[in-house]
């Protein structure tokens, strides 16, 4: 058996070297009418713990121990040809539909009125995209006026009497969903989208100046039109929207290492649309703050999701689609995005892990079982907690590996500092496969320090996964660490992910 070495890697924080303040829509989610993520994931009257509304309790519970803050709805693909009217109003009258995104049947049954209940039940924002895809700006300034007028009209008394006496009051508003993909129901080119999200952004504010607008970027950085997309789309918008979006999905196609790398190319995923921002600022001399909104990010194999669709799909309600089941790798992954978000706070104030419930999410809800949570769930909880704090700009050295021509490094790593309460919390990422990595962080800048806790998820085995029958395989473990004056040691495994909690000692 061949024993390899460990790796080595330091960190080194200062608290005057920040990146800025995490905000807590970092840690948002997304909901899609899509398989079982909706009906049979938040929605299932039938199910033992359902409350008087038709919502799962269970899944309700894991979501707020999950810790999110928003809520993206109802698509994604799904909303391009969605009318919104199909889902309001009396049960019983609502119309059954084709959902051609998906391949399914669309019954209604859930819709803007149910979706923004949940969200108070939750305790979750709610973001809401419109339809610019088979819709426009009529359609989108009727929703808006259903969605947050108080009472007096007849679109905000309709919904008074559907049952919603008071408005919604939905700040975050996105403009369409992935309009540069050829995939999408109205797929447009990035002139004829520009145009018409800066007069549909221009037509909401209207409405409501205060509003914040996202607009579509690029679906992904493997299309044709990345970066192009985003200058045109925001030279039409840069002065009526907030925000500018970013997807990413990863998957695993058995080059481990390379996989586990996905983080370096969301960091130059988000570098490149940031710096596009800013040149389209200085060309157009716009002075208006434009963030990106990282609206859809997983880890998710859509290969297998296309081979399966191209054998053909029944028409089906909620038939169940993209329940991918996570490994450790998988989750490993997920950190290592969540590090990246948390290390761009300065350009990056909106994200939405897709999905939340079934449907590639950190929670599965089995039909009339159990709801449970994924090896996702874990590192998105524990860097929930760097919501309000600041991001400190760390220096990481140490030992790299060829990935595919390209130099990772073994050790990716965020830290967070909480002025209020003296907490410095650290989340690292272990990306070596072959060896666990001595790690050292270099704390001199911090004065007297004490460890308040760490623990670590990983397992002997990178592809063991969380399931029905072992639903705890895979849970976080303590594990330790020893500080030797101002530095820290410990000893990460491989494919890991750990968090280190000090308390900074002021007096």
């Amino acid at each position: 058996m061949t024993v390899h070495r460990p790796h080595y890697a330091v960190i080194a924080a200062h608290p005057a070297f920040t990146v800025g303040t995490v905000d807590r829509r970092l840690f948002g989610s997304f909901v899609e009418h899509l398989g079982r993520g909706v009906y049979g994931g938040l929605y299932d009257p039938e199910h033992p713990t359902a409350d008087s509304a038709g919502f799962r309790s269970d899944v309700l519970q894991l979501v707020r121990e999950l810790g999110v803050t928003t809520v993206r709805y109802p698509g994604g693909n799904f909303v391009s040809a969605y009318d919104w009217r199909d889902g309001i109003g009396p049960k019983a009258d609502r119309p059954v539909r084709l959902d051609l995104a998906w391949h399914s049947v669309e019954p209604n049954q859930f819709g803007l009125d149910e979706f923004a209940a949940w969200c108070r039940k939750a305790g979750v924002e709610p973001m809401l995209a419109v339809n610019l895809g088979t819709d426009g700006i009529r359609s989108a300034l009727r929703q808006l006026e259903y969605a947050n007028h108080p009472d007096g009209t007849t679109l905000s008394d309709e919904r008074r009497a559907n049952g919603a006496e008071q408005p919604h009051d939905i700040r975050l508003w996105c403009l369409g969903n992935e309009m540069d993909g050829p995939w999408q129901i109205g797929h447009m080119n990035a002139t004829t989208y520009g145009a018409l999200a800066a007069a549909t952004a221009a037509a909401m504010r209207a409405f409501d100046p205060d509003l914040e607008l996202v607009v579509c970027g690029s679906s992904n950085n493997r299309m044709a039109t990345f970066g192009t997309w985003e200058h045109e789309v925001l030279t039409h918008t840069i002065d009526v929207i907030d925000y500018i979006s970013c997807h990413q999905y990863f998957r695993n196609d058995g080059d481990l290492p390379a996989f586990l790398a996905s983080g370096v190319a969301m960091d130059q995923f988000i570098d490149t649309v940031a710096a596009t921002i800013t040149q389209v600022k200085t060309s157009t001399g716009s002075t208006r703050p434009v963030a990106i909104s990282f609206d859809e990010w997983n880890v998710w194999d859509w290969q297998a999701h296309d081979e399966i669709a191209a054998t053909g799909l029944p028409w089906e309600v909620a038939p169940p689609l993209l329940e991918d089941r996570y490994t450790v790798a998988d989750a490993v992954v997920v950190g290592d995005m969540l590090i990246s978000l948390i290390n761009h706070a300065d350009v990056v104030k909106a994200a939405s892990m897709a999905q939340l419930v079934n449907v590639i999410g950190p929670i599965v809800a089995d039909a009339g079982g159990e709801a449970w949570r994924q090896t996702t769930f874990w590192p998105f909880a524990d860097a929930r907690a760097a919501a309000d704090r600041v991001a400190l700009r760390l220096v990481v050295a140490g030992d790299r590996y060829d990935s595919q021509g390209q130099q990772v490094p073994i050790v990716a790593a965020a830290a967070t500092l909480n002025e209020a309460s003296d907490e410095l919390t650290f989340y690292i990422v272990n990306r070596s496969v072959d060896a666990a990595t001595d790690l050292v962080i270099d704390l001199g800048a911090f004065g007297p320090l004490s460890v308040l806790d760490a623990w670590t998820l990983t397992d002997t085995d990178p592809l063991a996964v969380n399931d029905s029958s072992q639903q705890d395989r895979v849970q976080p473990m303590s594990m330790p660490v020893n500080l030797t004056g101002s530095l820290l040691s410990a000893l990460l495994a491989p494919v890991s992910w750990t968090v280190v909690r000090l308390r900074v000692k002021t007096s």
